[in-house]
């Protein structure tokens, strides 16, 4: 993960409004990346002591979630959302004879990837609380890749006081 450059804009009212973004690589066609410790400090370097982070991802076939770190749970996860939409299913997204002229020579076929996020949000808004995430003992941040391996951009904003 690389952060990239941060923006802190204060009001008048001394709201502090703090922005980020983060570039993941991900590795494998669907996979959970623990992005918590990249909020964590974006959080701690916004200087916010009460508001909220929103964390959005900056593409269609991947996603922001919440949840816990078990391996096996993240094993039934993407087992999940492989029955919802199976990568191997017929896409019309994937008929490129079909979609609008002038697509790059190398899009992909991802109707399957496009399916999955439907059930998964672009974006999360958690409490930030004494400087600090408001996360429970077990939860934490994901981008979830749909459509990998590629470079994701992950938008951090931290609101407050």
């Amino acid at each position: 993960m690389s952060a990239g450059g941060a923006v802190v804009e204060r009001t008048a009212a001394g709201l502090t409004v703090f922005g980020d973004e983060v570039r993941v690589f991900t590795a494998a066609p669907v996979q959970f990346l623990d992005v918590t410790p990249a909020v964590s400090e974006a959080v701690a370097r916004s200087g916010v002591r009460l508001g909220v982070a929103s964390v959005q991802v900056r593409h269609t076939t991947a996603a922001v979630i919440v949840n816990e770190d078990e391996p096996r749970l993240i094993q039934d996860m993407k087992a999940c959302l492989e029955r919802l939409a199976p990568r191997e299913a017929a896409y019309r997204h994937d008929d490129l004879a079909l979609r609008a002229p002038g697509l790059p020579k190398d899009e992909r076929r991802n109707g399957h990837a496009h399916c999955k996020a439907l059930f998964l949000r672009a974006s999360e808004t958690l409490q930030v609380a004494d400087g600090r995430l408001a996360l429970g003992p077990w939860q934490r941040i994901f981008l979830v890749e749909l459509d990998g391996p590629q470079e994701r951009r992950v938008s951090i904003r931290v609101l407050g006081v």
